[in-house]
């Protein structure tokens, strides 16, 4: 039996973030299907595992604790899975990264999609997305990353804010050429702090197993198609 039950869309964005922590920790998952999400969603609040709007949604088999929200899910793996720093400053940290992350992919999604990318919104919103690039090179230069070697937050080992920003960054640009060459440029550091921990077995694996279920599907939907139409071209 797996350990977790995972209700999330097939498609990578917020959910690869729990399944490369799960994957990391050598747990294992089942993921309940779009028609399962979609009944939870249209059904009555009292039938949810846990109260959400929109997945992600774990379940952890083991006590029966149910948890919506990326930033709090990933949290509470990295709690219980022993993948945050030992002390106080490093987990506030670790907080700050992951909710940097969620924040970023709501801007680079125009909050869900409330409008489309156009050439014009993509050319205003390039200085931005620089300045999240140079958030995350700061964060590791101010903790002891370089180019070659060293983590996010320092340690000694990858832990949950390594685990994120890999995610976010190398499932961002392994899809879209024009932010993979802007990574390059404005954070060296952080797209090779990326490059190390998705070499990791375990997330390597789910990184192609990804492109095999999803090919090249990063959020999906009308926002994504816009997104490409302006990057595409």
């Amino acid at each position: 039996m797996s350990d977790y039950d995972l209700y999330y869309w097939p498609i990578p964005f917020r959910g690869q973030f729990v399944r490369a922590i799960l994957a990391f920790a050598g747990k294992t998952w089942t993921e309940a299907g779009r028609e399962a999400i979609l009944k939870l969603k249209e059904g009555p609040i009292a039938d949810m595992p846990a109260p959400f709007m929109g997945p992600p949604v774990l379940v952890d088999r083991a006590t029966g604790f149910a948890l919506s929200q990326m930033p709090a899910i990933v949290l509470y793996l990295g709690e219980t899975l022993d993948l945050l720093p030992a002390t106080p400053a490093g987990r506030a940290m670790t907080q700050k990264v992951v909710g940097d992350a969620n924040d970023l992919i709501d801007d680079l999604t125009l909050d869900g999609g409330r409008e489309m990318w156009t050439e014009a919104r993509w050319e205003a919103f390039t200085p931005r997305l620089r300045k999240w690039m140079s958030l995350w090179e700061e964060t590791g230069r101010r903790h002891g990353l370089t180019q070659d070697d060293g983590f996010l937050l320092g340690g000694d080992r990858p832990a949950v804010a390594d685990i994120v920003s890999a995610v976010l960054w190398s499932t961002m640009t392994e899809r879209f050429l024009v932010i993979a060459e802007l990574l390059d440029d404005v954070a060296p550091m952080t797209a090779a702090l990326s490059r190390r921990v998705m070499a990791v077995p375990s997330l390597a694996a789910l990184a192609a197993k990804a492109r095999a279920d999803y090919g090249q599907t990063w959020c999906g939907g009308q926002i994504e198609a816009s997104l490409r139409k302006v990057l595409d071209t």
